[in-house]
């Protein structure tokens, strides 16, 4: 056998355990789902026979399901609408700014570092932050993701803008065109693969978030998100695995058809800014 051919082998293997590794888990949800509690105990496993749609059922009939999906989609959209008019914003300004300003580049190593603190350093200081601010709400967690979004939304928007020829803009400001035009006509246009790239990333993080939704929500039904709405089925004693997993089922289908549709724009974005002009 070949040296080639071996490494052939090597790599299809790693590639088939990848996929086992991730098709695995879908499996087991959606097997699950149309198990019974009794089917589940048995084998973990196995095939459903024979299946049942009662615990999908259940859950489309729930009114705290479809509240919470409300919830959930209410928040996913508003994040996405602060994220797309503030990140490019402000990563034109610390982009273009950074070589002359000093001020600008520390402003960007300080939410560089905001990429390296873990969730839980920043998490009773966020909970006391909006308890005192009366923010334990949706609103107050449409801001809370917005804010966390923002060290890694400027990181890969302002590398992004390196790539972006300068000649452009400055022609515009020979033309006459304000900063405020330059960006609109100019610039912005040109991020639109890197920041639809942000935006899906942002979308599918607000959707399937769960702990800053535990910590600012967790008051009331009312205010649950899908993730919540998950957790709910755990209890002291035990686990009601088939509508836990119906649940998640029910809430991986919109983002997993999100997701299909918009792939292409995370690809090409993603190549896009690793091309140097």
């Amino acid at each position: 056998m070949t040296k080639k051919k071996k490494v052939r082998i090597l790599t299809y293997f790693v590639l088939i355990l990848g996929l086992i590794l991730i098709l695995f888990p879908l499996y087991i949800t959606i097997v699950t789902a149309f198990k019974t509690n009794i089917q589940t105990a048995k084998s973990f496993f196995t095939p459903p026979l024979p299946a049942t749609m009662e615990n999908v059922w259940v859950i489309l009939t729930s009114k705290e399901y479809w509240s919470a999906f409300k919830n959930t989609a209410y928040i996913t959209v508003f994040v996405l609408l602060g994220n797309m008019i503030i990140m490019p914003a402000m990563s034109y300004a610390i982009a273009r700014s950074m070589p002359s300003s000093r001020v600008y580049r520390w402003i960007y190593y300080f939410l560089l570092l905001g990429i390296f603190i873990p969730f839980q350093v920043k998490m009773m200081p966020l909970v006391k932050m909006m308890s005192y601010l009366h923010m334990l709400n949706p609103t107050g967690l449409i801001i809370l993701c917005i804010s966390s979004s923002t060290c890694e939304s400027v990181f890969l928007l302002v590398g992004y803008m390196g790539a972006i020829p300068q000649e452009m803009e400055e022609a515009a400001y020979v033309d006459g065109a304000s900063t405020f035009q330059t960006y609109t006509k100019i610039v912005f246009p040109l991020l639109k693969p890197m920041l639809a790239t942000v935006l899906i990333k942002m979308a599918l993080w607000t959707w399937n978030d769960f702990m800053l939704p535990l910590v600012t929500l967790n008051r009331s039904w009312k205010y649950w998100t899908l993730t919540l709405f998950q957790y709910n089925f755990k209890t002291e004693y035990m686990i009601n695995y088939g509508l836990t997993f119906a649940t998640i089922l029910m809430s991986m289908l919109p983002i997993l058809i999100f997701y299909a549709f918009m792939q292409k724009y995370i690809i090409s974005g993603l190549t896009s800014g690793a091309v140097k002009s």
